[in-house]
């Protein structure tokens, strides 16, 4: 005689699982497959201090260089793109898209110890790197104290 463990609530919440993926699946089905819902995405970006400057890496996957626009204005920063699809899809042959494509805007406000001036932008697998140094006046600097 095999011993089964006692569950009782394990079917109903595996009908409830059932139930929300089916909800969800047939819901992003109908939303990604329009192409309204695809006019714009937002990249990922971190924002570090190294050193002395301020760091910012965002994802811009699929992206030519040319496609990317950096700005910075009265000490705002501001990443702009586009992401253009490879060929059109006829949504009858589409069973699931995830990727957006589209227009992106991104936008930070620089602290006033970065050296506007100096900004250097470079892009390597489709992740920006932005390396902004600070200016003089906001670099650490050692104070010898002297004895009297």
């Amino acid at each position: 005689m095999a011993l089964v463990r006692f569950q009782p609530f394990v079917d109903d919440f595996q009908t409830l699982q059932e139930r929300f993926n089916r909800i969800f699946q047939d819901s992003a089905l109908s939303h990604f497959g329009r192409e309204e819902a695809m006019g714009s995405w937002t990249p990922l970006c971190d924002i570090y201090e190294e050193g002395d400057n301020i760091v910012v890496k965002a994802e811009l996957p699929g992206l030519d260089r040319n496609d990317i626009d950096v700005q910075v204005e009265n000490n705002l920063l501001t990443l702009r793109g586009e992401r253009k699809r490879e060929k059109e899809m006829k949504s009858e042959n589409l069973f699931r898209t995830e990727r957006f494509y589209g227009s992106f805007t991104r936008s930070f406000t620089l602290p006033v110890t970065v050296d506007t001036e100096k900004i250097r932008a470079e892009y390597k697998d489709g992740v920006l790197l932005l390396t902004m140094p600070k200016v003089e006046e906001a670099k650490p600097r050692k104070i010898k104290v002297l004895t009297t």
